[in-house]
């Protein structure tokens, strides 16, 4: 659970008890911000909107959307849309065929946000019918819109590469390396990854 500063807290000292280098990123950056996200349709449809472009023009694009289709915007009104009012409202052919795939298949109701299933992996599976979310940005999903405490994104580049250098690997690990590495972290590889983050953007700064 990365959602709220006790839940993070709890979490991110668990890990720090077992493993030193965790202790090490607490001690020089100090305890990472909670990260949250509202759970539902909009979050992933955000999702959709911002990929591939930059955080200006994923802004700029929501808000286009928002004003052909409402706000937040209505997915029967996207469902229904032409490819040319999508496209007036700054979606490519792409992202069209995306955001019809998640209304068609929350509309449908097979696939229900409210009731995802409890066992990750099954909840992954789900997420990624819809066209355009992958497993990284199904993760992401359940990590910060559910606040799941054990996903982990360990195809995320800046968690690979923060990782490896924690735990002074010679190389990048792979996300197959990466995924035997963290069993040891269980039942807090979400906070894992958020200790990644924050030490590869404090380090970076």
């Amino acid at each position: 659970m990365v959602r709220s500063k006790k839940s993070i807290k709890s979490h991110v000292e668990a890990l720090a008890s077992r493993e030193p280098a965790f202790a090490s990123v607490l001690e020089k950056h100090g305890m990472p911000e909670p990260r949250a996200s509202e759970q539902g349709a909009q979050t992933l449809l955000r999702t959709i909107v911002g990929q591939q472009v930059s955080v200006a023009a994923a802004r700029s694009m929501w808000a286009k959307l928002e004003a052909a289709f409402g706000s937040p915007p209505d997915l029967k009104k996207l469902l229904a849309a032409s490819d040319e009012e999508l496209r007036a409202a700054g979606m490519s052919r792409q992202k069209s065929g995306y955001i019809r795939s998640l209304a068609e298949l929350v509309l449908s109701g097979e696939l229900d946000l409210d009731n995802l299933p409890a066992d990750d992996e099954e909840a992954i599976t789900l997420l990624t019918r819809i066209k355009g979310i992958g497993r990284w940005s199904a993760e992401i999903y359940l990590l910060f819109a559910e606040g799941r405490a054990d996903v982990f994104p360990a195809g995320d580049l800046a968690v690979m590469v923060e990782l490896g250098r924690l735990m002074g690997l010679a190389e990048k690990p792979t996300e197959t390396q990466l995924r035997e590495l963290a069993e040891a972290w269980r039942p807090y590889r979400g906070a894992a990854a958020v200790l990644a983050w924050h030490s590869y953007n404090s380090s970076v700064l």
